[in-house]
């Protein structure tokens, strides 16, 4: 029978606790829904004490969320118990997660306490929660640079007191794989009783996934981990992380199950990320926008002939919109011929040839090249221009907290003007849905970025758009001191695309004549 581990989830305790993070009630629960759909098995909602604001976030959760135990967080004082039980109480299945400190440092600067009254402390509190609920989490904070001896008696007190879930914090991030391995090991041999040993790892050293999985290997059967890495300092373990790495490695944890839905991690990574205000790095494992980038020719050609060769995680099962084929200076043929075909460019033998020459070189001296870029390459070689369709004139809008915002537009056509105008949500909206109007172009947009090009209030807008239309997918760019302006010629430079991707399709569907 398969071991399983249990997934305690923090992000809305621990992860809220990163700088700048403040959550209120409803975004709480809006996390706290996905948390769910995700599959956690313990969710902790919040520290109930801390201010009234997260007490009524955790209780609202609690009365809400079915599926995870809902874990609220305590000191040991006796009203803290009693405050964090009227939190979570609501819930289906509740849990109370008591702590206190047991490191000489925290010991004798924070608490002002001896090892005599952190043992009292330790077996009132527990004993506290216990009358309470018959789950209750045990944590002696900053275990790692505790006394084996002292941390050992504190937590058989706990466990005698009725704890029946150890968990052994990294506070500051100080363990290293090996040594956490064996102190979780030494913990389990130890400590007698009935209880499920834990895991709780901060990433100061980047090792908390490390961490964390070597603690699972030497038995512990929960891990508490956060969304996108989030938590004090350097953040926690992150939950994908160490999903993943359970998933695809069974040669390494035999037997070892967790009940998440792997399909949700990349919606949960975005949600949070949105609420939080703390963006996802590129190249984050597993839900970064880069986890399955390639821009090196020799992976590019690998991963078209199979994923396999370079990707160890399937995209999809990890929610992830799937691999993408990034052009640049280390790209090779393969990528460039598939680029193209997916533009509707089609070129074989020297003009291929040609090409790619020229964009090896157009790549050592820009590092982003665009969809444009390489139709100006293209067409060079096969002795064509590529024109725009539509041309923008003018442009007038109307915005504010008044009135309906609006957007009209003047185009351009072999020579004749279009006009069309339109409402939206916002004068960017407006503009597009005007600029539709005027093309005939219909579609939707499936990205949005606006940069700053230089510094200052007059700076440059550099907007970059990727739009879908009927299953043909562009990107186009625009500049200019208005963002309004600079949005609207993104998206006119994107509906062009789509007329030239059309047309030649067009060309290339027409029979040959035969004279």
């Amino acid at each position: 029978m398969a071991d399983r581990v249990t997934i305690f989830d923090t992000t809305l305790r621990d992860g809220e606790q990163s700088p700048g993070i403040s959550l209120d009630a409803a975004e709480k629960l809006e996390i706290a829904e996905q948390l769910a759909r995700l599959g956690v098995d313990v969710l902790e909602a919040g520290f109930p004490v801390a201010s009234h604001g997260d007490f009524e976030a955790v209780q609202v959760i609690a009365r809400s969320i079915e599926g995870p135990v809902i874990c609220g967080l305590s000191r040991t004082h006796l009203g803290d118990v009693d405050r964090c039980w009227e939190a979570v109480s609501p819930a289906e299945r509740a849990r109370i997660h008591v702590f206190i400190s047991t490191s000489p440092s925290h010991m004798e600067h924070m608490l002002k306490m001896d090892e005599v009254q952190v043992l009292a402390e330790t077996r009132s509190g527990v004993s506290r929660a216990r009358e309470h609920t018959d789950d209750v989490e045990f944590s002696p904070q900053d275990a790692t640079r505790t006394p084996l001896d002292f941390m050992i008696e504190v937590l058989q007190a706990a466990v005698d007191s009725g704890a029946t879930t150890l968990n052994i914090p990294d506070t500051v991030g100080y363990g290293i794989p090996w040594d956490f391995g064996a102190l979780i090991q030494y913990v389990r041999r130890e400590v007698k009783g009935d209880y499920i040993t834990s895991t709780h790892c901060h990433n100061d050293l980047g090792l908390a996934t490390a961490n964390s999985l070597a603690g699972i290997q030497a038995g512990a059967r929960q891990v508490e981990v956060c969304v996108n890495g989030l938590g004090e300092r350097a953040g926690n373990a992150a939950l994908e992380e160490v999903v993943m790495a359970l998933r695809i490695r069974p040669d390494q944890f035999p037997g070892i199950e967790v009940g998440i839905n792997t399909e949700e991690l990349a919606r949960a990574s975005r949600l949070v990320a949105r609420l939080t205000g703390y963006p996802v790095q590129y190249n984050k494992a597993v839900v970064g926008r880069n986890a399955f980038a390639h821009e090196s020719g020799i992976h590019q050609h690998g991963v078209l002939a199979d994923s396999g060769t370079y990707e160890i995680i399937d995209a999809a099962a990890v929610g992830q919109t799937g691999r993408q084929i990034v052009l640049g200076k280390h790209s090779g043929r393969h990528a460039f011929a598939e680029t193209l075909e997916r533009m509707g460019l089609r070129i074989q033998g020297d003009a291929l040839n040609a090409a790619f020459q020229r964009f090896k070189e157009l790549a050592d001296r820009k590092v982003t090249l665009t969809d444009a870029d390489l139709e100006a390459i293209v067409a060079e070689e096969l002795g064509g221009k590529v024109d725009d369709g539509f041309e923008l004139e003018s442009l007038d809008v109307r915005g504010g907290t008044v009135g309906t915002p609006m957007a009209a537009v003047v185009l351009v056509c072999d020579g004749a003007k279009i006009e069309a105008s339109a409402e939206g949500d916002g004068m960017i909206d407006a503009a597009c849905k005007a600029i539709k109007s005027a093309t005939g172009i219909d579609g939707a947009l499936t990205d949005f970025n606006v940069s700053s090009v230089t510094e200052g209030v007059d700076a440059l807008g550099d907007v970059i758009v990727q739009f879908d239309s009927g299953g043909i997918k562009v990107s186009g760019r625009g500049l200019s001191t208005d963002v309004v302006e600079a949005s609207a010629r993104a998206f006119l430079s994107a509906v062009n695309k789509v007329v030239r991707v059309r047309r030649r399709q067009d060309q290339v569907r027409q029979p040959e004549v035969t004279p």
